[in-house]
């Protein structure tokens, strides 16, 4: 099975480090989030990516073009100009990067990269977000729906204290600082898709998460599995140094690899 991540917007909410580089590749413990996302996937054996390419794509094709070198101790030699690799720290990833236009909507981004996923299920997720979500776990649970379409539920803590305020007097009768159950679902941005998804894409302009996911609902071919562990997204300044601070601590619950 492939990965297919969604890495080519503009990243406008991070300006402060997405004027020169893609959001996907701004780093958490000294790697782009998106290498992160990629060895999530890889510790469950998904290793060939596809990436949804737009906004500043040469960074990306870049950083994997020299990849091997960027990883691994080398001698050089300037008196022939050869290189000798001492070890080897390279992924078993095949990086398939393709550019999917500037201004291009999500859905389209996706429907765009449809004859490289080929006539088979792939995973799908943005490129700006982490989870110890089990992905085996996730594509049996969305084999067994039947579906179309797979999403990861989550339901995120208020950032901010909940209070319950009488009506009457103005009176205070309970606060709750930063609780973790809002009692509401939302799409956590990690998706397991069946071929007939693209046939639910129109083009350019369409976001997935409106149109086509409606379409897709209103045949009723959208299943949700519920995540209860840990789930962020990295939009803004704030978001990517509490990443780092939790990978810096050693305490990232979504390393779920070893080495």
């Amino acid at each position: 099975m492939k990965a297919v991540i969604l890495a080519g917007g503009f990243g406008t909410r991070l300006s402060e480090a997405t004027d020169m580089i893609p959001k996907p590749m701004v780093e958490v413990g000294g790697k782009p989030l998106l290498w992160h996302i990629m060895k999530i996937y890889g510790f469950y054996g998904i290793n060939e990516f596809i990436i949804c390419c737009g906004y500043k794509q040469y960074v990306i094709k870049e950083y994997f073009a020299n990849y091997f070198r960027h990883n691994s101790d080398l001698t050089v030699d300037l008196s022939d100009n050869s290189v000798e690799t001492l070890d080897n720290r390279s992924e078993k990833w095949k990086v398939t990067m393709i550019d999917t236009g500037l201004n291009t909507m999500t859905g389209g981004r996706i429907k765009r990269i449809q004859k490289y996923a080929g006539n088979e299920p792939f995973c799908l997720t943005y490129g700006d977000g982490v989870a110890d979500v089990n992905i085996a776990e996730s594509i049996a649970l969305h084999k067994a729906s039947r579906k179309y379409l797979s999403m990861m539920a989550y339901q995120p803590g208020a950032r901010l204290g909940v209070m319950n305020i009488n009506e009457k007097d103005g009176t205070v009768e309970s606060f709750i600082e930063k609780p973790t159950d809002t009692g509401t679902w939302i799409n956590a941005g990690f998706f397991i898709c069946e071929p007939q998804v693209f046939d639910y894409l129109e083009g350019d302009h369409e976001m997935f998460e409106r149109e086509p996911m409606q379409r897709i609902l209103n045949d009723r071919q959208l299943h949700a599995y519920k995540h209860t562990g840990f789930w962020k997204p990295m939009d803004t300044l704030r978001d990517n140094t509490e990443l780092n601070l939790l990978w810096n601590g050693n305490k990232a619950p979504w390393k779920v690899w070893n080495e």
